[in-house]
């Protein structure tokens, strides 16, 4: 994939399939080090699938014989001398999936971070009853957005809801105008 976005995208969204209510998505940027967490509460994988979900020749789904968002993410951070670490539990009282990835901002074959803010906008905007937290930090402060709070002060309108949409994306854009300067 061309930017990590589309990685955090598409592993979110397998997240959602697997029935969570909570996705974290955490970007911390220190020095030249991009640490990537996508954390759910979903039903998690057995350590068979555990095992192979590295694998592209391996996927749960039935339209197609290939699942590339792991192994894609796992290249792009090893090819800047990072790393991938999968942790899953099917427990019934501690359930969930959590992705760590690290990559190295000054190697050359870094893969741009991309449009994160249109990436959580269309997390929302489609998965509305799913609640996300996003937090982004790098060494001039934090950009955070947590639908649960956000679902607190909407008093029951929907999140897709054109109006919420477009404060979120506003709200997005301010917060990373604030965090450039």
């Amino acid at each position: 994939m061309k930017e990590l976005s589309l990685n955090i995208l598409d592993i979110t969204e397998n997240s959602v399939k697997a029935g969570a209510t909570l996705t974290e998505i955490s970007i911390v940027e220190s020095g030249d080090l991009l640490t990537l967490t996508i954390k759910d509460d979903g039903c998690g994988m057995s350590d068979e699938i555990l095992k192979t979900v590295e694998n592209p020749f391996y996927t749960t789904r039935t339209t197609r014989k290939v699942g590339l968002g792991i192994p894609l993410l796992k290249l792009a951070a090893e090819q800047t001398g990072g790393d991938v670490k999968i942790v899953s539990s099917t427990a019934a009282d501690n359930h969930g999936t959590t992705v760590t990835a690290r990559f190295f901002k000054n190697h050359l074959d870094f893969t741009p971070l991309g449009d994160i803010k249109e990436t959580v906008v269309t997390l929302i905007q489609g998965h509305p009853d799913t609640d996300f937290l996003f937090t982004h930090q790098t060494q001039k402060g934090e950009v955070k957005l947590d639908t649960r709070e956000l679902r607190v002060v909407l008093e029951g309108v929907p999140l897709d809801t054109y109006e919420v949409i477009v404060w979120i994306k506003e709200y997005l854009n301010e917060q990373y105008t604030l965090l450039s300067k």
